[in-house]
This record gives C-alpha cells, sequence and structure tokens, in this order.
C-alpha cells in the first residue's frame, strides 16, 4: 500500500514536472516549419520567387471583379439628370414581393432618418441629431425612381452612400418603395 502511495506520488510529481516544462507555443519538433510559420508578401512589392523577380500585377484596365456590376453613371449634375432617365429593371411582374422586399430594406437603412412613412420625420432627425430631411411629399421633391436610385448609390447632400450595404437590385426595390410612400403621402 505504502508502496503504491510513493510510486502514484513520484508519478504525479514527474506529470508535474513536464507540463510546467512543456512550451505549448512552440512544439518540439516542426517538420515543416514553413506551414507553422508563414512568411508575410507585401502585395505589389518585387519578390524572389516570382519567375525573373517580377512583381504582382495590377488587374488589366476595364475589368471588373466577379460579382461586382458597375453603375454606368457619374457622380455629376449630368449624371444625376441622366439617372432620371432610367427606369427601373426589376420584374413587374414580381412588383408586390419587390416592394416587401424594399420595404424591409428601407426600415433597416432609411427610416432612420427618413421616417417609416418618408415624411422626414425619423429617429434620428425627432432626437435633433441631423436636420433638414425632408418629406417625400414636399412639392420641391420632384424626385423619381432613377434619381432615387443615384442618390442612394452616391448619397447626396448629407446622406451618405450606401453603395456598400446594398446591391444593384436592392438599390431598385428601395427606390420603388419610396416612389410607393412619395404616392401615399
Amino acid at each position: 500500500m505504502m508502496n503504491s502511495l510513493i510510486k502514484s506520488g513520484i508519478a504525479f510529481v514527474l506529470v508535474l514536472f513536464v507540463s510546467a516544462c512543456a512550451d505549448k507555443d512552440s512544439p518540439n519538433y516542426q517538420y515543416m516549419p514553413n506551414m507553422y510559420e508563414p512568411v508575410g508578401y507585401e502585395a505589389y512589392q518585387k519578390v524572389e520567387w516570382l519567375p525573373n523577380g517580377s512583381v504582382a500585377m495590377a488587374p488589366a484596365k476595364n475589368t471588373v471583379a466577379r460579382g461586382f456590376i458597375p453603375y454606368d453613371l457619374e457622380n455629376t449634375a449630368e449624371g444625376k439628370e441622366l439617372s432620371r432617365l432610367k427606369a427601373s429593371p426589376l420584374d413587374s411582374l414580381n412588383s408586390a414581393t419587390n416592394l416587401l422586399k424594399g420595404k424591409e430594406l428601407y426600415a433597416i437603412y432609411c427610416a432612420l432618418c427618413h421616417g417609416n412613412k418618408g415624411d422626414g420625420q425619423g429617429t434620428l432627425v425627432k432626437r435633433e441629431k441631423i436636420l433638414g430631411v425632408p418629406s417625400y411629399a414636399d412639392a420641391a421633391r420632384d424626385i423619381n425612381v432613377g434619381g432615387v436610385n443615384h442618390v442612394i448609390y452616391y448619397g447626396l447632400n448629407s446622406m451618405g452612400s450606401h453603395a456598400s450595404q446594398l446591391n444593384p437590385e436592392e438599390r431598385w426595390q428601395v427606390a420603388e418603395y419610396v416612389m410607393k410612400l412619395k404616392q401615399d403621402l
């Protein structure tokens, strides 16, 4: 009994000693060290392992990233006027679906400033965090679906761009919903 107690005590001390000496951040042997310790490379910098010591190349001119649809109008007064001529490319047969999705997105991205009804009385306006958000019902607000899409893409005055938050289809859905709100006011 005493002999087994001494053996288990020695085993316990050895386990403590081995675990105290072990460094969990550095394994004992690394069979393939470059898999554990990566070498970082700066993009567009001359590196030795490329053929002829060349540099990583920038994308070719006039190429478009996969999944990205470029907006063909510029952020100018002329571009805004040209946007007014654009009609929504969304399927008119699914207009109820588009309006429902547009309403959901409007509630997320727009209602905080523009209000749920488009009356310019969003939460931030009521708390006087921002001022001057007009109602869609204002007679001077001659807006149409193409112009609203343009403003969502580039922003206007103190409203920032929402191009990074909404893809093209979602922007058109929100623009169609804004036109519905204008009609309802």
